[in-house]
Formats: structure tokens, C-alpha cells, sequence
């Protein structure tokens, strides 16, 4: 059974502990600007939020890859970068409705979460249980669609990506 991240704002202290054990487990370093999660803050409310990829059924940004740099994993369901393969064209970054795929000019290729394979350290790292790592269909993807797809005006509409061949992989 497929896993996903369950966000919940209303438990978020904003201690940033998910941001450093993201940069630190990808990146090697503690530095929240090369986190793959991020956490907003509402000042004005006292409020945080942490957002980061859905892993969404439809994934716009692997779509619009034009050289088919993203791909699905298919043991953890995540739609996972390929570094050797991303030609830094940042395509997929304005494809992405909720803007959580992010180009790294020292790498000169795009980085998203790919769920740490299956084991988050963001979730792992978070003590108020803001984000868990539960299995898919529980985790209230549809409430985040339907927060997503409100505008002030009423539903907002998107029109779908044309259809693509998926490329699936496992990691040997």
C-alpha cells in the first residue's frame, strides 16, 4: 500500500525541524534554503503552515518535463528527479500549481520531495505530528485538493495537462 504525507497547519509551531532534517538528509548540510519542505509562516496570526509536493495522481510537472527528468516511483509512489537527466529548463517549476518544485542554481537541475524513499525525515523530524507519513488514503489529499481549488471568487478551474506516457522505475 502506497504511503503519503499528511500535513496538518494547525499543529505547526513553526520550529522548522522538518526544513533541517530535509536539507540535512538531501542536501548534507542544515540549511532550511535547501529544504525540500517548507514552512510559511502567517505572522500577522501567529500561525505556520508546511507545504510541500502532494505527489499529485496528475502530475503536472512530469508532464510538462521535456525530457522526461521525472518519473514515478512506482515502490513509494513518488514523482522523483532524475539529476543526470534534468536539463535545468525549469518547466516543471511554473507547471506546478502549489509551487513546490524548486531549481538549485549550484546544480543547475530542479529538486522535489521524493519522500526520502519511502521513509521522510521530515515526518520523522516533527514533534507536534504536524506531518506523518500515513498510508495514502488516509491522508486527506482530497481536503487539500478542495482547499487548493478554492479561490475568492468560488471554485477555481484548471484545465489538465495533455496526456503523456508515464515512465515508471524501481531502484535496483
Amino acid at each position: 500500500m502506497l504511503r503519503a504525507l499528511q500535513l496538518e497547519p494547525e499543529k505547526c509551531t513553526g520550529c522548522l525541524q522538518c526544513e533541517m532534517a530535509c536539507s540535512f538528509e538531501n542536501e548534507g548540510v542544515f540549511n532550511p534554503s535547501k529544504s525540500r519542505i517548507k514552512v510559511f509562516a502567517f505572522h500577522n496570526e501567529g500561525r505556520f503552515a508546511p507545504y510541500t509536493c502532494t505527489q499529485c495522481d496528475e502530475a503536472w510537472c512530469m508532464h510538462a518535463c521535456p525530457v522526461e527528468a521525472i518519473v514515478l516511483n512506482a515502490a513509494t509512489g513518488a514523482k522523483e528527479v532524475l539529476g543526470d537527466v534534468c536539463v535545468g529548463c525549469k518547466v516543471c517549476t511554473i507547471a506546478c500549481p502549489f509551487g513546490t518544485v524548486n531549481y538549485d542554481s549550484v546544480s543547475a537541475v530542479v529538486h522535489k520531495c521524493d519522500l526520502c524513499g519511502g521513509d521522510p525525515w521530515c515526518a520523522k523530524a516533527c514533534p507536534t505530528g504536524a506531518i506523518t507519513f500515513v498510508d495514502a488514503d488516509n491522508s486527506g489529499l482530497e481536503r487539500m485538493r478542495a482547499w487548493a481549488q478554492r479561490s475568492a471568487a468560488g471554485s477555481a478551474s484548471f484545465n489538465a495537462p495533455a496526456s503523456k506516457t508515464v515512465q515508471n522505475y524501481q531502484k535496483a
